[in-house]
């Protein structure tokens, strides 16, 4: 009981006695008699309701405890590890009160129950030891430990694939609870190879947040139909099991060195990013989710941010919670009377039968009340107290037991269905429910004050919420060698030291760190191999190592130049390095302060010794004590000893057994008389090249410079341009239509971007070819319907036939190699004898450290893609990289982190092959699917790679950039980005194309921002360069205005100036007959044309800004906020909706989802992604918001027939045509012609100004808003075209007829 107050009462009860006149609770021990009681009363509780269900050999428990139920004889990891929490705090409690011998033996007994379970289910693990090691490369639901198993026998009792066994959160919650009971004083784990196992356990679980897998239910997807799912209850409690068990003893204080559980704390990290991003949401098909109580609360205490715990708990309390319990989620049919029992999994339609009728659990009770208690909320502990003891069931012999459910009787569904929460249940299922009457108990014994929360939360997960202090991260600035520090100096950059003269601290790159890392959990009498990432990331590099008697540094990841050539870039290298040290700010959680090393290099200062700006930038912002947004100190690295954080790595005390495990990994031959200085030097020394001598690139002006004669080119003429063949990024030579707009309109003269710009590349021979007369003939003679990007056939054939090409003497090709001194042309010879002979064919050309006659093409390769990173020539740089397959180290992860942020992605040209990346899949199989959308073209799988990467890098560090997408088309943002070059060079398409390949990594970075902000963007040319070698120069702060994107302002426009009364007058008449077609639409009441005033400063009406907007809107699938859910209304008031030729939105899909699930979500975009043209997708989604707005303002407007959006479309077009004859407007320069056809649905009519679907150039180019805006004429059109009833107009003066949506 509690008192008025929701005080803890006193074990005998007595609210008087257990309170002093402060009303607080006594500290004065109660008499031992009554605290005996009250202990022997639960010990009889807890023996009877769980103890006696425990196998007396394995020391399970049954899922199930009817002899005629199979689950009788099956254990659950997750179910048992819930029942021995109880057993546990009695044991607690009996420690803590046993004044009689007969009290500690009861303790001993109940500590000894709960070693005897834990270690069974050690045991019953460990006996899958090859699955965790398969698991750990595959991540296959096949390769995963088992769920449950024979209860007796403890071998697994279903066969891999006969079950959802991948269930990451029951794993990660024996983890959990073996730390705490380890940190109790309870040992479980007696041996090393235990040990070793349970250190497989955390690189089992570290990826779970990018592992879908079937979650607390065993079901995943909730039509049970098996297929897995990111939960965010499975990611939270992996968290929470990486953080309680990251150096932890499991011997406790008999331990040592090597019984110590290592952590790498940049996997715990990504845990936690995704898990924040996903909440309140559990999965795709469950929007909200019971279990993530646990994941909020005890055990796991996960979410470090308040405000979230605080939405998720109100989120699940308002969905879920009823009078007997809470629900699992939404439409579970599990045990409800429409269930059908003869079969495991529903149909999609039969989900909304279980609506409202869902059976409501008493343990997620016991939940709230653990928070309740955890979190000194008295008041509420008391109140779902009191709500437990309404669904306890009473045994005759006074025992309280806790149900598995409550379900509504059959004969009072449809009373429940009409009125939700009205109607009385029963409970059905286990009686007790283990894994409830454990909990129960567990509370019991808390509110009673027999255990305290901090007896069973020993590592003091409960105050993850703790507001942390301000993190200072400490910079240290280390020269490559002696030459390089005078350099520095030479530059103002005092006081830096060699990474030789650091001693007694060692520095050595990341890699080293993820070996030595990978010598964690390795067991030869398992046969585990230890971690298999060789990630590791910036937590773990700012960190101070202890191997032995020395002390070792490490330097960022992204500094080391072996893995790709992102690290050739100097201005991308600094852009990482600040975001690098904005992340450790935000994110440092252990003891000591981050120190981060940023090493300068040769390839940091210019030929004539200059330091690179950005570097020079950086150093100074870090002399002022704030680098961005983060306070950093900058110092020497002993400086930093005492204030660092400092971390062990005495699991090496062997060297002997680590050289042997050294050996076995990587086949290196060192003695075991070789200290560990010795390994380390060898680790490091670089292997001797093996590159053939190619004549060295020259500059263009240089007069030695030598290339091909002009008879070597004829005979070679069917290889010239090769490599540019091989390009998949089309753009149209009208950059579609912009230029062509722009030259039409005189009054739209000047850039859109409202900022300055460097003067374009004036008239090249290469990009200016097209005089005005060809433009004006291609702009009037699109014959077909085509995407805005797209292949012509002949380009198409021209593709195809480079793998065709003539033999060509390969002698003579290799002797034209060894003369010519242009990069270029090198470039294409090697790339023709790539496609052609392979890159292991022998060139007979001598090679640096070779004998004559073995260097390949490989080598080849290698030594242009060196000399491209040298020279900085980005376009061959790419080209090179994708010839020789490389791949960026962190590409898995990257794609991961969107994945796991609600962001799908495909890869490829839609025009070609377009593929969809919906799961995490292994770095090999990533790219292979990468090269194989692309196919021949290397460059752009590069590119692709690249962008990935910085699409990653911006979720994490802004993710508002999303919050309105939910695919990513890495094809069509790259053909966005060449459009933008484009447009803004003025240049043809295929120029542009050039120009993005040659971009640096980090210009390229800059210009994706802009895309994805909706920025504008500076550019110059480099004039510099040969003409081969073209380079432009990507200047993002030229303009100081941030605009966003078209779709932006729509949805701003939508909140402020939408109101029933304006729509409904739109789609009213004077005598409440719907508006025609025929009926024109007044002025505004101030006689302007525009609605919505705006300021022509900060939104300058410029010719072709609207068709840019809504091109990148579409290319990036933005939409309106809520749109998905709008669209679930939708589609409940309607008979359906028609999108595009074959791609229709049933009705029936409601039934199937709820308008929160991303499941929905999904299905809804998939339809949207089949239209191929990205401005006339967001005409379609214009068009949707009308009927949304009208659903949502009148919600009596129905639909009796299907709603086929092109028609609205187009009839909005027709409207707008007509306007535009009537008032003589633009585009009777083009389309506006009397009897000109009209497109239709069934036949699309090309436009004369070749607009996508038939539709006008100009129409995409105006604004939303206005009289003559695009939503007006989609109002009229829907007004009348709509198979819809119109309530009666409204009240008042109905003259105004002006659409205010912007």
């Amino acid at each position: 009981m509690m008192g008025s107050l929701g005080r803890p009462l006193s074990r005998s009860g007595s609210t008087d006695e257990a309170t002093e006149l402060n009303g607080q609770p006594s500290e004065r021990m109660r008499a031992r008699s009554n605290s005996a009681v009250r202990l022997d009363y639960y010990q009889r509780l807890v023996y009877k309701s769980i103890l006696r269900y425990q196998d007396p050999v394995s020391g399970l428990f049954p899922g199930a405890y009817e002899a005629t139920k199979q689950e009788n004889n099956e254990a659950w990891i997750r179910d048992n590890v819930y029942s021995i929490l109880s057993v546990w705090a009695l044991a607690l409690a009996y420690r803590k009160n046993s004044d009689l011998d007969e009290d500690r033996a009861k303790s001993y007994e109940l500590q000894q129950r709960c070693i005897k379970n834990m270690r069974s289910l050690l045991c019953c693990m460990m006996r899958q030891a090859n699955k965790v090691e398969n698991f750990k490369r595959s991540q296959s639901p096949t390769d995963s430990l088992h769920a449950k198993y024979g209860i007796r026998n403890m071998k697994t009792v279903v066969g891999d694939a006969q079950y959802g066994h991948l269930q990451l959160d029951a794993v990660s919650l024996y983890m959990l609870t073996l730390a705490q009971m380890t940190a109790s004083g309870v040992q479980i784990v007696c041996t090393l190879d235990e040990v070793a196992f349970v250190q497989n356990l955390v690189f089992y679980i570290e990826a779970a947040y990018r592992i879908p897998d079937y979650g607390v239910w065993e079901r995943g997807d909730k039509t049970n139909k098996g297929e897995t799912e990111l939960n965010s209850s499975s990611i939270g409690m992996a968290k929470a099991a990486l953080e309680a068990i990251n150096d932890l003893d499991l011997f406790g204080a008999r331990g040592g060195p090597g019984s110590v559980i290592h952590c790498i704390p940049d996997e715990t990290q990504k845990c936690q990013v995704v898990l924040q991003s996903m909440l309140p949401r559990e999965s795709n098909s469950k929007e909200v989710d019971a279990a993530l109580l646990a994941i909020i609360g005890y055990p796991a205490f996960a979410v470090e941010d308040s405000d979230l715990i605080e939405q998720t708990r109100q989120t699940v309390i308002d969905k879920l919670q009823g009078r007997y319990g809470l629900k699992r989620f939404l439409r579970d049919g599990y045990r409800t009377c429409r269930e059908n029992p003869d079969r495991l999994y529903y149909e999609t339609w039969e989900l909304k039968l279980f609506e409202s009728i869902e059976c409501e659990w008493p343990v997620f009770f016991c939940y709230l009340l653990l928070d309740a208690l955890f979190s000194s909320h008295y008041d509420m502990a008391e109140e779902y107290w009191e709500a437990l003891e309404e669904v306890v069931i009473r045994t005759d012999d006074g025992l309280k037991l806790i149900p598995e459910l409550y379900a509504v009787p059959h004969d009072k569904i449809e009373a429940e269905c009409a009125n939700p929460h009205s109607q009385e249940r029963i409970p059905i299922g286990r009686k007790p429910f283990l894994w409830g009457q454990s909990l129960y108990i567990l509370c019991c014994l808390i509110r009673e004050g027999f255990v305290a929360i901090g007896e069973i939360d020993p590592l003091c997960r409960r105050y993850v919420t703790e507001k942390r202090p301000d993190t200072v991260v400490q910079i240290v600035v280390l020269a490559a060698n002696e030459s390089v520090r005078q350099k520095g100096e030479k530059n103002g950059i005092t006081d830096i030291q060699t990474v030789q003269d650091v001693s007694p601290i060692e520095v050595y790159p990341a890699r080293v760190l993820s070996y030595i890392y990978g010598q964690l959990g390795k067991s030869d009498k398992l046969n585990l191999t230890g971690r298999t990432s060789n990630q590791v990331g910036v937590l773990s590099t700012s960190t101070f190592y202890q191997l032995q008697d020395r002390i070792i540094a490490f330097t960022p990841q992204f500094l080391d130049q072996e893995y790709f050539y992102l690290a050739s870039d100097t201005y991308l290298l600094i852009d990482m390095f600040r975001s690098d040290i904005a992340f450790l700010k935000s994110n440092w959680s252990m003891l000591g302060r981050p120190t981060t090393i940023l090493e300068v290099t040769d390839r940091s200062f210019d030929e004539n010794g200059v330091l690179h700006p950005a570097l020079a930038a950086t150093f100074r912002k870090c002399k002022t004590g704030y680098l961005h947004g983060a306070r950093v100190v900058l110092g020497q690295l002993d400086d930093f000893l005492n204030t660092s954080c400092m971390y062990t790595l005495q699991f090496l005390d062997s060297f002997s057994s680590f050289t042997q495990k050294a050996r076995s990994r990587r086949g290196t031959n060192i003695s075991s008389g070789d200290d560990i200085r010795t390994y380390l030097d060898r680790l490091m020394q670089q292997r001797a090249t093996n590159k053939p001598q190619l004549p060295m690139a020259k500059p263009r002006n240089d007069p030695t410079k030598r290339r091909l004669s002009r008879d070597a080119r004829i005979r070679t003429g069917s290889i010239a341009g090769i490599i540019r063949r091989t390009r998949s990024i089309q753009v149209d030579t009208t950059d579609p239509g912009i230029i062509d707009i722009r030259n039409r309109h005189q009054s739209g003269s000047g850039d859109s971007s409202g900022g300055t710009l460097s003067p374009p590349i004036q008239a090249r021979s290469r990009t200016s070819t097209a005089d005005s007369s060809a433009q004006q003939e291609f702009f009037h003679s699109s014959a077909t319907d085509r995407p805005i990007f797209s292949q012509t056939i002949d380009e198409k054939a021209e593709r195809k036939s480079v793998v065709n090409l003539p033999e060509v003497d390969v002698p003579e090709l290799l002797e034209m190699l060894t003369q010519t001194e242009s990069l270029g042309e090198q470039a294409e010879i090697i790339h023709y004898l790539y496609l052609t002979k392979g890159m292991t064919f022998e060139t007979k050309m001598p090679g640096k450290n070779l004998s004559f006659g073995k260097a390949t093409v490989g080598d080849l390769v290698k030594e242009l893609y060196d000399k491209a990173c040298q020279m900085k020539k980005w376009w061959l740089v790419r080209h090179s990289a994708g010839m020789l397959a490389k791949r960026v180290e962190d590409l898995a992860n990257a794609v991961s982190d969107l994945l796991v942020h609600k962001k799908q992605i495909t890869v490829g040209m839609p025009s070609d092959n377009e593929i969809t990346i919906t799961r995490p899949i292994p770095p090999d199989e990533l790219q292979a699917v990468i090269r194989d959308a692309y196919k021949l073209d290397t460059s752009t799988a590069m590119l692709t790679q690249e962008l990935l990467m910085y699409l990653a890098m911006f979720i994490r560090t802004e993710p508002a950039l999303f919050h309105d997408l939910l695919r990513l088309r890495i094809g069509l943002i790259i053909q966005i980005m060449a459009a933008e070059l484009a447009r803004h060079l003025k240049c043809k398409g295929e120029d542009a194309s050039e120009y993005l390949l040659n971009l640096s990594p980090y210009e390229m970075k800059i210009l994706l921002h802009h895309i994805l902000s909706g920025k504008e963007i500076g550019v110059h040319d480099d004039d510099d360069d040969a003409e081969e070698d073209a380079q432009l120069k990507i200047t993002p702060t030229l303009v100081s205005k941030v605009r966003r994107s078209g779709i932006e302002r729509l949805r701003k426009s939508m909140k402020v100036s939408m109101n029933s009364a304006n729509l409904m007058l739109m789609f009213s008449g004077q005598d409440g007959k719907v508006l025609g077609s025929e009926d024109s639409l007044p002025p505004t009441a101030n006689g302007a044309a525009d609605a919505v005033q705006v300021s022509p400063v900060e939104f300058p009406e410029k010719t072709g800004r609207w068709l840019r907007r809504r091109r990148i809107d579409g290319a990036l699938n933005r939409l309106p906020e809520d749109f998905y859910p709008r669209i679930w209304h939708l589609l409940e008031k309607s008979q359906g909706l028609t999108v595009t030729d074959g791609m229709f939105l049933s009705p029936n899909l409601t039934n199937e989802m709820t308008a929160g699930e991303l499941k929905f979500a999904l299905h809804v975009e998939n339809i949207l992604s089949t239209v191929s043209q990205p401005e006339y997708r967001q005409l379609l989604v214009e068009s949707l918001m009308i009927l949304t707005m009208l659903v949502e303002y009148e919600p009596r407007c129905r639909f009796d027939r299907p709603v086929d959006i092109r028609a609205l479309v187009l009839k909005a077009y027709g409207l707008y045509l007509a306007d535009q004859m009537n008032n003589d407007g633009d585009s009777t320069m083009c389309c506006a012609v009397k009897g000109a056809p009209m497109p239709t649905v069934s036949q699309w009519t090309p436009a004369r100004c070749g607009g996508a679907a038939g539709i006008c150039l100009n129409f995409y180019d105006t604004a939303p808003s206005g009289r003559f805006g695009t939503m007006t004429y989609m109002c009229r059109a829907a007004a009348s075209e709509l198979p819809m009833f119109i309530p009666s107009a409204i009240a008042g003066d109905q003259s105004q007829l002006e659409c205010n949506v912007m």
